[in-house]
């Protein structure tokens, strides 16, 4: 096997504790050396030094919860970093400890038997951490929301099943009435806007209930944390767009994608970044994300062909934005999705048009294009002897005889 690094190190990142490995071959002798050091902005600055003592260059570190963020961090500008996902850079059996894995990290990478993760730059950091941040606060009020539909239910309001939007401003102040005390059905209408759909009979029956104290106490205390989340959310969406200006011309070019939102827009760029270099082709981006099928076959067939696990927030992001994409008319992207669809049904219907997505996505963003739909007949156009075929055999099952003759 060819030696690719003569000089190399792995860390064994912990919360507490980072175990060094530096491994040196010269004149043919291989040396290895085991440190530890805290983790702590000294003790990494020590560790920096101490790795620079044996003329070190290349690093490589495992990715473990948070911790190798801020060993990444303050060693990054100083060495060549590589961070590794734990699942491919496994111990052998009966050898695991602290000391055996950061010198297993160094021995895979001095041959060159490592696949680094993809570790985006700083800025790109930012608005990934923001845009993370922005979805679990949306997840908080949607449970939030929730839970004051379960507190109704025990009151016997009955207004769920009528006003569309809970937390619109007819839904709130029927809240902000039934906490401040106000029972009297007429009365809770009353401070509605008036724009309601049901019928007014309906909505005074589902008004009448028996709320309680205690309901009131549980109503203010969840909308209350629902309001204080909505207010933060308002923060980082102010902070994401102060933070997404300098990627400002990706950023329009790709809500130009059919399904691709503001905020699937956001995603995107916080968790791939804008420059698609560190990929070698879309399909490689598509695997990443785990939009493609895994590799499992033995003896000649195909044990499965579920979808390999990837990012979860980049996936969530481009399922929900392909379904609206199938919902634009005289696309491409829908037309691909009833193709689809007929053959293997919505759900790997749907996770085809999501890898489209991202595959337009790494072109554009590749070569600085805007985006180009190939419309609705492009797969037509694209196999017309198949589709010749499929509809002749159609006509032949319907009875009739079909002769074709190519047109002047």
């Amino acid at each position: 096997m060819e030696l690719v690094h003569r000089r190399c190190a792995g860390l064994d990142v912990h919360k507490e504790e980072v175990v060094a490995g530096v491994r040196v071959v010269e004149r043919g002798r291989l040396e290895q050396v085991t440190e530890r050091f805290g983790t702590t902005t000294q003790e990494l600055l020590r560790l920096g030094d101490w790795l620079e003592g044996w003329r070190i260059r290349d690093v490589v570190m495992e990715a473990t919860g948070v911790y190798w963020k801020p060993v990444w961090h303050i060693l990054e500008e100083r060495f060549a970093l590589v961070l590794v996902n734990a699942r491919d850079a496994r111990n052998r059996p009966g050898r695991k400890s602290d000391v055996s894995d950061a010198a297993w990290l160094a021995e895979l990478l001095a041959f060159g038997l490592i696949r680094g993760s993809f570790v985006p730059p700083e800025p790109i950091q930012q608005v990934r951490d923001l845009t993370r941040a922005r979805t679990q606060l949306v997840h908080r009020i949607g449970q939030g929301t929730l839970r004051v539909q379960k507190v109704l239910e025990d009151a016997n309001i009955k207004i769920a099943g009528v006003v569309t939007d809970l937390l619109g401003a007819s839904g709130r102040a029927i809240l902000h009435a039934l906490i401040e005390g106000e029972t009297d059905p007429e009365r809770l209408l009353a401070r509605t806007t008036g724009r309601l759909k049901a019928p007014r009979e309906r909505l005074l029956a589902g008004l009448y209930g028996r709320v309680t104290d205690h309901h009131r106490f549980l109503l203010g205390f969840h909308l209350g944390q629902i309001e204080s989340d909505e207010a933060f959310l308002a923060t980082i969406q102010t902070e994401i767009a102060r933070v997404l200006e300098p990627f400002r011309r990706q950023f329009e070019r790709l809500i130009t994608i059919p399904g691709v939102s503001t905020t699937v827009a956001t995603i995107l760029i916080g968790e791939i970044g804008v420059d698609m270099s560190r990929f070698p082709s879309d399909g490689h981006l598509v695997s990443w994300a785990g939009l493609c099928p895994r590799m499992d076959e033995s003896a000649g067939r195909r044990r499965s062909t579920r979808i390999r696990p990837g990012n979860p927030w980049l996936k969530t992001a481009l399922v929900q934005s392909a379904w609206a994409a199938v919902r634009v008319k005289d696309s491409y992207l829908r037309s691909q999705f009833l193709r689809l669809r007929a053959r293997r049904g919505p759900k790997k219907a749907i996770i085809a048009v999501a890898a489209s997505i991202l595959t337009a996505v790494f072109h554009m963003l590749s070569h600085d294009l805007p985006y180009h739909d190939l419309g609705a007949a492009h797969l037509d156009r694209l196999d017309k002897t198949r589709t010749a075929r499929r509809l002749v055999r159609r006509l032949e099952h319907l009875g009739y005889s079909v002769n074709l003759t190519e047109a002047a």
